[in-house]
C-alpha cells in the first residue's frame, strides 16, 4: 500500500507521494535543497513573505513613534491623538506577532514535511541499495545520515532558511525607511556591511570543512558504540571491557578534538562581527546626533533612526551568523544526497518472468566471481570505520561462516598447502576496479530436487558461491543458468521470492514470534498455517511453553530464545515462505548435539522436493547429498557423491578420517568416565 493511498488526501500527502528525491541531487547545494522541498514551495514562500510583513509592521512602529515625538509630544491640543497612537502601537504589535506566528507555522510545515519524506525515502533507498554498497559502508554511517543529518536539514529549513529571508526583509524595509528619513544616514548605516559579509563567507568555508570532519567522526563513534552494544555478551565473556572502553575513548577523544575546533571557529566569528557591528552603530549614532544638533533632522527622526539602524546592523550581523550556521545544513544535505544518488538494485529488471515457481535445475558453467573494489567513499575516509564484515584488505567477507577446528586442522595438512592451479574461464579476467577473484572456474549441475553440499575452509568461497543464486552479487565470469535460462535474465525479486536461506546465525526482529515466522511471506497468513510450519520445524511445543505463546516478544536479535529455538523459528519462517530453492548456511554448527538432531529432523521436512544447497563442515551433514563440492581458495578440489569421494585420496577422505578418529576418542572418554562412576 502506498503512502498516498494509506492516508487521507491532503496537499501534504500529495507532496510527499509525488516527488522522487533523486531529482533533488545537485552540485549546487542551495538549488538541491530548493528541489528537496518540492511540494512545499508555496508554503515556504508564504512563510518568508509573512516575515516580511512582520518586518513592515515593526518598521511602521518607529515611524509612528517619530510622528508622536515630533507632532504630539509636548502639544496639549493634540492630546486626543494619544489613544489613537496607542491603538496604532497595539495594532502593529498584533500584526507583527500574527505574521511571525504564521511564518513559523508554515516554515515548520515545510521543514517537518520535508524531513518526514526524507527519512522515509532514505530507509527505502538504503533497503534497495546493492549488497556491494553495504559491504563498503558502515551501519553507523548510514544511521548518522538518516538521523543527525536529516535533523540538520530540518533545522536549516525551519530556522535558518526562513531567518535569511527575515534578515533580508528587515534590511530592505529598514534601509528604505532610513533612506526616506535622510539619504546621508542611509549611506552611513551600511558602510561596514560588505566587510561583515566577507568575514562571514570566510568563516563559512572554514566551518563547513570542520563540521564535515566532525560529522564523519560522529559516524565513526556511532559505529563503535553500535558494535559494542551489539556484541556486549562477547565483550563480557572475554572480559574485554577495558579494551572496548579504551577503543571508545580514542574515538570519543577524536570527536572532542574536532568538535572543539568547530566551536573555536564559531567563537572567533562572534567577536569579529560584534566589533564591526558596534563600530558601525557608534559611527551612525554620532553622525545622526551631529545632524540633529545642526537642525538637519528632528529629534523624532533621530530617535526613529536610532531604532531603525539597529534593525539594519544586527540583522546583517545575524545574517553572517546564519551563513556560518547554514554550513551545517548544507554539509548534511551533501552527505544525504550521496546516499540518494546511489543507484538502486533493479529488482524487477529481467526478460524471463515465469508464471510459477522454478523447477530448480541449476547449472554453474565455468563461473568466476570477484568483489568490486569500492570507490573512495566517506566510509573509507579517516575516522570512519570499515564495515564489520571486511577483511584486513577491505575485501567483504560476505557472510562467510567461521571454520570449525576440524576443518582448520585438515586445511593445514602439508599436502594441501600448495595453491591449486586451474585455468581461468573465458571472459573471467579481473574487471577494472575489481578485487582478486574469490571463485575460479566453478562448474557443476544440479537437477531439480537434488541436494548440493559445499565443504571447505573459511575464505574458500562457499558462501560467495551461493550468494550468486539470489543475485546478491553478479558473476564476473562464466554463466549460471536456472531451468535453461541465464540467471541474469530473471528479475531479482522473483529469485528472492523463490530462494529461502537459513543462516548459521539467524536474525530475528524485536517482534513477536508469530511476526518473525510470517516475515518473509508477504501476504495474510492464518494461524493454522503458522502452527503447521512451526510443527514441521519442531518448535510449536516450545513456543506454547511461553506465557504469551506466539505473541511472545523475542527481544533484540532473538535474545529471549535459545540458539536452537532461534534456528527452528528461522526454519519455520522459511517453510512458510515455501521456496523452491533452499540454502542452508551451516545451520547446525552452533548448537549442541541434541539440538542438532532436532534441527536435522526439521531440516528434512524443509528440504523435501526442493533444490537444496548445504554449507557444512561436518561430514555427517553432507553424506546423503546428491553432489558434494570441496572448495579451497575459490577452486573446486573435488566433487562427487560421498562414496565416490571416499574412494579417492584427497581432502574429503582426510577430513572424514580425522572426524571419525575424534568421535571414537570422544566415545572412549565418555565410556571411561561412565565406568569410573
Amino acid at each position: 500500500m502506498t503512502l498516498a493511498s494509506s492516508q487521507p488526501s491532503s496537499p501534504l500527502n500529495d507532496a510527499l507521494a509525488s516527488y522522487d528525491l533523486k531529482q533533488a541531487v545537485d552540485d549546487n547545494r542551495l538549488a538541491g535543497l530548493w528541489r528537496m522541498i518540492s511540494g512545499f514551495h508555496r508554503t515556504f514562500i508564504a512563510a518568508t513573505l509573512a516575515l516580511g510583513m512582520a518586518a513592515l509592521a515593526k518598521t511602521a512602529v518607529y515611524f509612528v513613534f517619530r510622528d508622536f515625538v515630533d507632532n504630539v509630544l509636548g502639544q496639549p491640543d493634540k492630546a486626543s491623538l494619544v489613544p489613537l497612537i496607542a491603538l496604532s502601537f497595539i495594532g502593529l504589535a498584533l500584526l507583527e506577532g500574527g505574521f511571525t506566528y504564521l511564518s513559523g507555522r508554515w516554515a515548520a510545515r515545510t521543514a517537518e514535511g520535508t524531513a518526514y519524506r526524507l527519512r522515509n525515502y532514505l530507509l527505502d533507498q538504503i533497503q534497495r541499495l546493492p549488497f556491494a554498497y553495504h559491504d563498503r559502508t558502515s551501519t553507523g554511517e548510514l544511521i548518522q545520515r538518516s538521523t543527525s543529518d536529516v535533523d540538520h536539514i530540518r533545522r536549516f529549513l525551519a530556522d535558518q532558511a526562513t531567518a535569511v529571508g527575515r534578515v533580508a526583509m528587515l534590511f530592505l524595509v529598514n534601509f528604505i525607511a532610513i533612506l526616506l528619513l535622510n539619504w546621508q544616514l542611509a549611506l552611513v548605516s551600511v558602510l561596514v556591511i560588505p566587510l561583515v559579509l566577507l568575514v562571514s563567507v570566510w568563516f563559512f568555508r572554514r566551518i563547513s570543512t570542520a563540521y564535515e570532519a566532525y560529522q564523519e567522526q560522529e559516524a565513526a563513534l556511532s559505529t563503535t558504540l553500535q558494535e559494542n552494544l551489539t556484541g556486549v555478551r562477547v565483550v563480557r565473556a572475554f572480559a574485554r571491557q577495558d579494551y572496548e572502553r579504551a577503543k571508545f575513548e580514542k574515538d570519543n577523544w577524536e570527536k572532542y578534538r574536532r568538535g572543539r575546533w568547530l566551536l573555536i571557529n564559531h567563537a572567533l566569528y562572534w567577536p569579529a562581527t560584534d566589533i564591526l557591528s558596534g563600530l558601525q552603530m557608534l559611527g551612525g549614532f554620532t553622525f545622526a546626533a551631529l545632524l540633529a544638533i545642526n537642525g538637519e533632522i528632528s529629534l523624532g527622526t533621530y530617535l526613529a533612526y536610532h531604532q531603525l539602524v539597529i534593525w539594519i546592523i544586527w540583522p546583517m550581523r545575524n545574517l553572517g551568523r546564519l551563513i556560518v550556521e547554514m554550513s551545517t545544513g548544507l554539509v548534511s544535505y551533501q552527505r544525504v544526497s550521496k546516499v540518494i544518488a546511489e543507484e538502486r538494485e533493479p529488482l524487477e529488471a529481467g526478460d524471463v518472468r515465469p508464471a510459477g515457481p522454478p523447477q530448480g535445475h541449476i547449472v554453474y558453467d565455468r563461473v568466476a566471481f570477484a568483489y568490486q573494489r569500492p570507490p573512495e567513499t566517506d566510509a573509507e575516509q579517516p575516522g570512519v570505520a570499515r564495515p564489520d564484515h571486511a577483511g584486513p584488505d577491505g575485501l567483504p567477507l560476505a557472510f562467510e561462516p567461521p571454520v570449525s577446528a576440524v576443518v582448520e586442522a585438515g586445511m593445514s595438512d602439508q599436502d594441501l598447502t600448495q595453491p591449486h592451479q586451474a585455468a581461468e574461464p573465458a571472459g573471467s579476467a579481473e574487471p577494472a576496479g575489481a578485487k582478486p577473484h574469490v571463485l575460479h572456474d566453478i562448474s557443476f549441475e544440479c537437477q531439480p530436487g537434488q541436494v548440493i553440499a559445499l565443504m571447505g575452509g573459511a575464505g574458500s568461497g562457499k558462501t560467495s558461491l551461493v550468494n550468486l543464486l539470489p543475485r546478491f552479487y553478479e558473476a564476473t565470469g562464466g554463466q549460471i543458468t536456472l531451468d535453461g535460462q541465464p540467471l541474469s535474465s530473471y528479475p531479482r525479486r522473483y529469485l528472492r521470492q523463490n530462494v529461502g536461506i537459513v543462516e548459521q546465525e539467524p536474525f530475528l526482529f524485536s517482534r513477536s514470534i508469530r511476526d518473525n515466522i510470517t516475515f518473509g511471506v508477504g501476504r495474510a497468513v492464518s494461524d493454522e498455517e503458522v502452527f503447521t510450519a512451526a510443527r514441521a520445524a519442531a518448535i510449536h511445543e516450545g513456543i506454547l511453553s511461553f506465557p504469551e505463546g506466539y505473541n511472545t516478544l523475542v527481544g533484540e536479535k532473538g535474545v529471549t530464545l535459545s540458539g536452537g529455538q532461534k534456528q527452528r523459528v528461522a526454519i519455520a519462517r522459511t517453510l512458510l515462505k515455501n521456496p523452491r530453492i533452499l540454502i542452508l548456511d551451516d545451520a547446525t554448527s552452533s548448537v549442541d548435539s541434541e539440538t542438532e538432531a532436532e534441527i536435522r529432523q526439521a531440516l528434512q521436512h524443509l528440504m523435501e522436493n526442493r533444490t537444496t544447497f548445504i554449507i557444512a563442515h561436518r561430514i555427517q551433514s553432507v553424506m546423503d547429498a546428491d553432489h558434494i563440492l570441496v572448495l579451497k581458495d575459490g577452486h573446486v578440489l573435488q566433487q562427487g557423491r560421498h562414496d565416490e569421494l571416499m574412494a579417492q585420496p584427497g581432502f574429503y577422505r582426510q577430513i572424514y578420517e580425522l572426524q571419525a578418529k575424534m568421535e571414537d576418542e570422544l566415545q572412549r572418554e565418555i565410556v571411561g568416565v561412565t565406568s569410573d562412576t
